[in-house]
Formats: structure tokens, C-alpha cells, sequence
């Protein structure tokens, strides 16, 4: 136990403490509990989106663990902001403002009572990285249930995932279906409970919390409505209680090490771009170092090994079926790729835990490809710098037939204003969007772009056209698009002076992300350049872009307190 915990206040101080004594029994302690570890269980639960309205009976199902294990549970609750329902909307700019209340709010309960561990339930987007920056902080024993996927919808023989309706929009603005079957795919698309299917966001944090031995194995890629991932919560609170017991701490499985197998992970299943910047807010908030240039070493070592939407084929309940995340880990422990001896919640080392998952994938299936016929040589988060992105820039290169474009610059102050360029037909090919003023400070919140990206794969343009931001793209979103553009234009970066019809070029495979403007001529025009006046004043908002840090370093907020 540590020293400062509830229990042993309550316990060692006897009857000056009896008032908290008596609040507990209120809520369901007798006698023989006051000896017991006290386990906070974070419940995300929330009818708002799919990726939460499952999670209650997990919870519940948990809250049984903790018994079981012979430790007394505490349960409450916190937010979630559905994206794929604020995307494209005002509204999404609260969804990265979203993963540091969720951390806050986690922190405040589990410190405030001082509970001895906690247990956290998530499932939409920012749910994740919320918790574990949260339980990085805290330092207490700690363990992630994530409240699994979605299973896939269908429509003509195809699987559909939420990004199969945006991307209709953009086919239906082409003239290229029609009303009934934009509303086919729109009452198709998400059948039930669970979290968005391909590997997004969702999918791809669970993953790396899996790899870094933060959750339980095969747990990352089950889908919510299966009976085995609500066991999997009920064992995943008996481990924890275990953990408890043994003081096993966050400190000692989040290491360098557990970073650098997420990476490796997430490189191997095509994981979306917004991990970086959650891994760096995670790594800073346990004290590790890591930069944007570790995922740029490790993109080189590592190959892409799954073909899971967005940009393949399948969905993540094909990669569970397939052999889930322990199959691919395997495989990279195998070719020395990541790190068997990291410890993980169960007491257990990485390699310990895979002793008995095959070396290769099982050959009745393509989801997990053999090492030696892999979907890309290199992983597919590639981090340009130039001088449009001094601090650097985060692209998802996999998957695009030309991945270099030289074009004319076509500037949007707003991510509604591209899609609305986009829908109306004025973005050609070759053009190079350009959406600023949507970074952490300038958005605030950093929207993610998938209504305007969804509308330029709908429309054909998807290999021709390039767009930049500083801004970031859902884990749904793929083409030649360069996201987490820093500095960002609210604080003076080359991007806030791009002008319309400039000349700027996207390559990928050298790294690039270049302006070609002299340097002069960008002085003249910062010299020139205003700061934008704040959007919001007042509000969560208003304290958001006050104290948010750049993207290069995962867009925190207590960074400088």
C-alpha cells in the first residue's frame, strides 16, 4: 500500500477518522472492508456515442472482479465526446480539450479519495490517452479496459466502418451515387455498440496499451458486444487487485522500453497519426523522453504487417480473429523489433507472454501478413520537417500511389471552408490544400479533418490532391496528408504566410514538407503577420489555448505550471 491511501488512514488512525469510517459503510463497507485495498473503477459509460454506451456492464462486471479478488470497489464516472458525431462541426474542436478532462478528472477522484488503484473503462478516442495520462501522474496501480470494437456494417457484399458514410458524402457531392445509396450506407455503416472498426484511433491506442503491457492480452481487438471482452474486464480487475498487493506501479511498465514497443506495434498495424501525439502527452506526463524523431527511427525499422482499413482491407475484428495484437508482437520479438523483457501488469514480461503465440501467422488468413510478404517494407507514420514545419510534421504515407506532389497552395482559414471548396468542385487535381488556424492554441482544440479529406477520396482526388494542417486527421483518414504542422499558424509558424497559388511540395519518401518561398520574401511577409485574436474568452475553451503546448510535444497543458 502506499503510505497516503484511505486504508490506511482509516485503519492505522482508528477512531479519529471514524467520520470517514461512517461515509463508507454508507455507500456499501462493513466491518471486514476497511482492511481491503479500495479500487477506484473510472467508468466512461455514456449513451452520447456507441464507442461508450457498452461500457456500464463492463464496469459492473468488474466491480465483481474487485470483490472477487477480495478488494472493495468505488465507481465513478467520466466524459466522452463522440468525434465521429462532432466531426466537421464547432463541436470537435472539445475533443482533444476532452482527453485533458478526462485525465483531470481521473486524477482529481483517485487523489482526492486516495484510493489505492484504479481501474479505467474507455472506449471513444480520447478516452485512452485520458486514462493513462492520468494514471501516469498518479503513479498508483493502474490498468486499461478498453470497451472494444465495433463490428463491421455491410452493404453489397462490402464491410462498412463510420468513415464509409463520410466518404459517401463525398462520392453523393461527385454525382457519383445517388440519394438512396448515400442512405443505404449512412443506416449501414454502425451497427451496434463499440468503438469506430478499422484501426483508428480507438483501435490503434488500445493496441499500444496493450503492447505496453498496460492492458491484457488479446483485450485490444475484442469486439464490444462479445461475452469475452466483459470477462476480459472481470479479469482484468482481478489482475489489477494483484498488482495492488504487490505495489507493481505505472512507473515501472510505462518505461522508455513500453514506449518504444507501442511505436513498433503501431507501426505494424497501420495505426493512425494521432497516437504520436498521445504517446508523447503520455511519455511526458510518466517523465520519459521521447521526441518526434523516435517514431521517425523505429517507422524505419519496422514493416506494416496488417491490412486493416483505412486504407486495407479489413477490420479490427478480423485482426482479432486473425491472432490480435500478441500475433504481431510475436512476429517482432522474433526479428528483435521490440522489447521482451518489458514488465506489464500481469508480472509478466512481454516475452513471457507470448511464449506460446506462433512465430508467424496462421497461413488460412491474409489480415496478418508473413514477415517475408509484408504490406510496406517501412512503417507508415513518417515525420517532414522544412520550413513549413520546423518542429516537424506527422504523415500517413502507406497507402498513397504518389507520394510526392509539387502544386499550387489553396488556402483555407477553416476546415469548413475546404470542405465547402471541395463539395463545390473548385479543388483540382494537383492542388495542395492548406487548412490553418486549427492547431491546439489557434482551433483551439485541433480539429480533425476528416469531413474535408472523406469529401476528396468521395470526389477521386484522393491520389492527386495534398493537403497540410496544422490541425490533426482522424485515424479514419488517409492520402497524401500532412497533419500536427508545427509551429502551428496561431503563434507565427510558416504556415500562418502560406499565400494562395504558392508553390509547395509534399515528399514523403525524403521527409519534406517545403514552401518554396525565399527566405525574404517570409520575413517581409512575417513582418507583416498579426496575431489572430482569440476565438473564445471564456470557457473551457478560452483555458485551453491559454495553456496548451505545441503538437511536436503531444499538445499538453501543464507543461509550463
Amino acid at each position: 500500500m502506499t503510505k497516503d491511501n484511505l486504508r490506511s488512514q482509516v485503519v492505522t488512525q482508528g477512531t479519529q477518522r471514524s467520520p470517514n469510517r461512517a461515509m463508507l459503510r454508507a455507500v456499501g463497507f462493513g466491518d471486514g472492508d476497511f482492511q481491503k485495498p479500495i479500487v477506484g473503477i473510472a467508468n466512461g459509460y455514456s449513451t452520447i456515442t456507441p464507442c461508450n454506451m457498452g461500457l456500464n456492464e463492463l464496469a459492473l462486471r468488474a466491480d465483481a472482479g474487485v470483490r472477487t479478488a477480495s478488494a472493495m470497489p468505488q465507481m465513478f464516472g467520466t466524459i466522452t465526446i463522440s468525434d465521429g458525431i462532432s466531426m466537421g462541426t464547432e463541436g470537435m474542436k472539445y475533443s482533444l480539450v476532452s482527453r485533458e478532462v478526462i485525465a483531470d478528472s481521473i486524477e482529481t477522484v483517485c487523489n482526492g479519495q486516495s484510493l489505492d488503484g484504479v481501474l479505467a473503462i474507455g472506449g471513444c478516442d480520447k478516452n485512452m490517452p485520458g486514462a493513462m495520462i492520468a494514471i501516469a501522474r498518479m503513479n498508483i496501480p493502474a490498468i486499461f479496459v478498453y470497451g472494444g470494437t465495433i463490428k463491421p456494417g455491410h452493404h453489397n457484399g462490402k464491410d462498412l466502418t463510420v468513415v464509409s458514410a463520410f466518404e459517401a458524402v463525398g462520392q453523393y457531392s461527385a454525382g457519383k451515387i445517388d440519394t438512396d445509396e448515400l442512405l443505404e450506407v449512412e443506416r449501414k455503416s454502425c451497427p451496434g455498440a463499440g468503438s469506430c472498426g478499422g484501426m483508428y484511433t480507438a483501435n490503434t491506442m488500445s493496441s499500444a496499451f496493450e503492447a505496453m503491457g498496460m492492458s491484457l492480452p488479446y483485450s485490444s481487438t475484442m469486439a464490444a458486444e462479445d461475452k469475452e471482452k466483459a470477462d476480459s474486464a472481470e479479469n482484468s480487475a482481478i489482475v489489477l487487485v494483484e498488482a495492488i498487493r504487490k505495489q507493481l506501479l505505472p512507473s515501472q511498465i510505462l518505461t522508455r522500453k513500453a514506449f518504444e514497443n507501442a511505436i513498433a506495434t503501431i507501426m505494424a498495424v497501420g495505426g493512425s497519426t494521432n497516437s504520436v501525439l498521445h504517446l508523447l502527452a503520455i511519455s511526458r506526463a510518466i517523465g520519459v523522453e521521447l521526441s518526434l524523431d523516435d517514431f521517425e527511427i523505429i517507422r524505419a525499422k519496422v514493416p506494416v504487417l496488417c491490412d486493416l482499413k483505412p486504407s486495407g482491407r479489413y477490420v479490427a475484428t478480423d485482426l482479432h480473429k486473425a491472432g490480435g495484437i500478441p500475433q504481431v508482437m510475436k512476429m517482432l520479438l522474433v526479428h528483435n523489433l521490440i522489447h521482451g523483457d518489458a514488465l506489464t501488469i500481469t508480472g509478466k514480461t512481454i516475452a513471457e507472454l507470448l511464449a506460446d503465440v506462433p512465430d508467424e501467422p496462421r497461413a488460412d488468413q491474409d489480415v496478418i501478413r508473413p514477415w517475408n510478404k509484408p504490406l510496406y517494407a517501412q512503417g507508415h507514420l513518417a515525420i517532414l520537417r522544412g520550413n513549413l514545419a520546423l518542429e516537424g510534421s506527422v504523415a500517413k504515407i502507406t497507402g498513397v500511389k504518389k507520394p510526392q506532389i509539387t502544386g499550387p497552395a489553396r488556402v483555407f482559414e477553416s476546415e469548413e471552408a475546404c470542405l465547402d471548396a471541395v463539395l463545390a468542385g473548385k479543388i483540382k487535381a494537383g492542388d495542395v490544400i492548406v487548412i490553418r488556424y486549427e492547431g491546439p492554441k489557434g482551433g483551439p482544440g485541433m480539429r480533425e479533418m476528416l469531413a474535408p479529406t472523406s469529401a476528396i477520396i468521395g470526389a477521386g482526388l484522393g491520389d492527386s490532391v495534398g493537403l497540410i494542417t496544422d490541425g490533426r486527421f482522424s485515424g479514419g483518414t488517409y492520402g497524401m496528408v500532412v497533419g500536427h504542422v508545427a509551429p502551428e499558424a496561431a503563434v507565427g509558424g510558416a504556415i500562418a504566410l502560406v499565400q494562395e497559388g504558392d508553390t509547395i511540395t509534399i515528399d514523403a519518401p525524403a521527409r519534406l514538407l517545403q514552401l518554396h518561398v525565399s527566405d525574404e520574401e517570409l520575413e517581409a511577409r512575417r513582418a507583416n503577420w498579426n496575431p489572430p485574436a482569440p476565438r473564445y474568452t471564456r470557457g473551457v475553451l478560452a483555458k485551453y489555448a491559454k495553456l496548451v503546448s505545441s503538437s511536436s510535444i503531444g499538445a499538453v497543458t501543464d507543461l509550463n505550471l
